[in-house]
């Protein structure tokens, strides 16, 4: 018995398109989520910075370029407003002294816990409203989706979702 194709093709453009939209939705809550936080948000590549900083304690720019797809000069740039708010520091690096390491400051740190916060409850209270039954498949969904992700293209710096307990 041959599987038929075009329907599993059909389920997974379903799902794409399905996931496409959420993340739509998932964009525009989080921009009020960043709003929020701080009088003087940071744009996406910005917050992309401190995610790597923060996975990747100590890094200097050109691991951070790499990590972001870009050329050290505009990760040096997205580093130069960020360390003008108080959000990241540059410091001698201990292993090589004509380099220095990136390191997010406790302002910084603060500010991706109060993002994820808020992210955290604009989601709680529309999945609160699901059945129990679609938020377990929900969450089944997700954990699954999140592997296919990491199996395809792994995050520089991520931890599998199953080995932190704190949502990115």
């Amino acid at each position: 018995m041959g599987v038929d194709l075009s329907a599993s093709h059909r389920e997974s453009h379903d799902a794409a398109q399905a996931a496409r939209e959420v993340i739509e939705l998932l964009e525009m809550l989080w921009e009020r989520g960043r709003d929020a936080v701080s009088p003087a948000p940071v744009s996406t590549s910005q917050l992309r910075v401190l995610y790597v900083l923060e996975r990747g304690d100590g890094i200097n720019l050109r691991t951070l370029g790499e990590a972001l797809g870009a050329a050290p000069s505009s990760a040096s740039r997205l580093c130069d407003r960020l360390q003008a708010l108080g959000f990241i520091e540059r410091a001698p690096s201990e292993v090589n002294r004509r380099e220095r390491q990136l390191r997010l400051t406790s302002r910084g740190e603060s500010y991706l816990l109060d993002l994820r916060v808020r992210r955290e409850e604009a989601l709680l209270s529309a999945i609160a409203t699901l059945p129990p039954t679609t938020r377990r498949a929900l969450t089944e969904g997700l954990t699954g989706f999140r592997g296919a992700v990491d199996a395809v293209a792994p995050m520089p710096g991520a931890t599998r979702l199953d080995e932190t307990a704190r949502p990115a």
